[in-house]
Parts: C-alpha cells; sequence; structure tokens
C-alpha cells in the first residue's frame, strides 16, 4: 500500500487482492480527450456529488462519488475544470485519491491503519544522523517538536537510534497510533493520512500537520529536512526536481482534503 498513488498496471481483479492497490489499479493513467463542458457539484441524501454535464461521476469501480462536505466536492470539481484537451490524471491528485478512498479503503479502512502504524513504528523522525553537527542539530531541531507533539497529545514515548539501525518502538506505543487512527476511520480521512504518511515517510509528522501542530510548510520541511541538506551539498537535478514537485502535489492535495471534512 506504500506509495498510494503510484501509476499501477491492470491485471484481473481477485477477491483477495489489497484493497487500495486495487483501488490504484483501477486508476490507470489513461488520458482521454475532454469529454464533458460542463463542471458542477450536486448535494443530496448521500452527500455531494460531483457532476459532469449533469451526470455524477464514479470511481473506477463504478461506486458514485459521494463527498461529504460541498468543499470537498469543489476540490474534485476544480481538478475536472482545469483539464484542458485531454483528462490527465496525473495533474488530479485529489480526484485519485478520492477514487482511492471510495474504492479502496471503504473496502479495508483496518489495513491502511495497520500500514499507518508499521510507518510509526519505524518513523523517520527517529533516525538521528551522528555527523556532521549541522545536520545532527537540524534534525533535533526539526524533528523534536514532532515527537514532543506525540508525547503529549498521543501518550506515546518512542527511542531515537543513530544512522539506520533498526530501534524496537514500544508497542504501547505504535499502538496509541493506531487508537488515534480508530476514533475516526473515515475512509477519506484515512487515504489522506495513508498518502501524507507516505510521501513524508513518517506517520507522526502527517498526525501533526493534521491536527494543525503545524503548517503545511513545515510539515513539508520537517520530511525533506535529509533530502534538502544533501540537495544543499550536491544539488538537484531536474529528474529529481519534476519527482519531488509531483509528490508535493499529491501531498497538498491530501492535506486539503482533509481541512475541508469540516467544511459544509
Amino acid at each position: 500500500m506504500r506509495d498510494i498513488l503510484n501509476d499501477l498496471e491492470g491485471g484481473p481483479v481477485h477477491n483477495d487482492e489489497d484493497p487500495v492497490k486495487r483501488a490504484q489499479r483501477l486508476t490507470k493513467p489513461v488520458m482521454p480527450k475532454r469529454f464533458y463542458k460542463d463542471v458542477g457539484v450536486a448535494r443530496s441524501d448521500d452527500g455531494w456529488a460531483i457532476e459532469l454535464d449533469g451526470k455524477a461521476i464514479r470511481t473506477p469501480g463504478q461506486r458514485i462519488i459521494m463527498l461529504p462536505t460541498e468543499a470537498a466536492a469543489a476540490l474534485v470539481a476544480e481538478e475536472f475544470r482545469a483539464q484542458q484537451d485531454v483528462v490527465n490524471l496525473a495533474t488530479m491528485p485529489a480526484y485519485r485519491l478520492v477514487n482511492t478512498a471510495v474504492d479502496g479503503v471503504a473496502n479495508d479502512p483496518q489495513a491502511v491503519i495497520e500500514d499507518i502504524m508499521r510507518f510509526a513504528s519505524s518513523d523517520l523522525v527517529f533516525y538521528r544522523a551522528d555527523t556532521p553537527e549541522k545536520l545532527v542539530s537540524l534534525q533535533s531541531e526539526t524533528w523534536d517538536p514532532v515527537l514532543d507533539w506525540a508525547r503529549a497529545t498521543l501518550g506515546a514515548r518512542f527511542f531515537l537510534s543513530e544512522g539506520v539501525m533498526h530501534v524496537e518502538q514500544p508497542k504501547e506505543s505504535v499502538a496509541a497510533v493506531g487508537f488515534h487512527l480508530k476514533r475516526d476511520a473515515n475512509p477519506f480521512r484515512l487515504a489522506s493520512l495513508h498518502v501524507m504518511t507516505s510521501i513524508a515517510g513518517s506517520a507522526l509528522i502527517a498526525l501533526a500537520l493534521e491536527a494543525g501542530e503545524f503548517s503545511f510548510e513545515e510539515a513539508w520541511t520537517a520530511a525533506h529536512v535529509d533530502e534538502d541538506w544533501n540537495i544543499d551539498q550536491w544539488g538537484e537535478d531536474e529528474e529529481a526536481q519534476a519527482r519531488r514537485a509531483f509528490r508535493r502535489r499529491d501531498m497538498e492535495a491530501a492535506h486539503s482534503l482533509l481541512q475541508t471534512r469540516g467544511s459544509n
């Protein structure tokens, strides 16, 4: 389930297939011509739908997309409006995320919770450099507030390690992350958190961002301390820049979808 929005190859559907992977695979990177003129949102008893020329859109699994708030529907609708001659799914991160939530996460939210918990058991912020001193200081300055938040809000204490040597974390601390996730297992929330966690390499950064403890820019910076350090030392090529821009767009979409959940 990691790299939740990666393009996946098509193939037959198996009943025992991971639900998130199934949703990913169904969301193929096809680029059909834009076939609609008007994009709108419409309210019903089940939520808010996105309509193309008056018809509600469906997921690749043929489920009508119903979002819990008008703001969430508007977020997806705007991506459809922005399409020009073709419908390019690569430029529609919110739509892809919603498809994953409806076709995948809703079928098995526990699987997504467990995957986020696995990230929390080996979180980015646990593994610290021992040199150089400037990087050590930067990691502490950026990541220690994340651990402080986890301790104060989740009641979870974690151990740190120098280098990449795995350190076993307290089971009760990882369980605290799972409990926090289960308190609201809404598929749109879990799908968004999974994307943010996968991109950041950190469940704790994603959860602290959701809680409003950090701004998006602060969370993005925290997730890229090591990468930014290496860029400062060695530079960055165009391909790496493009990958990073794509990841940022996906993480921003996930964060935006989270923010719309309480906005009717």
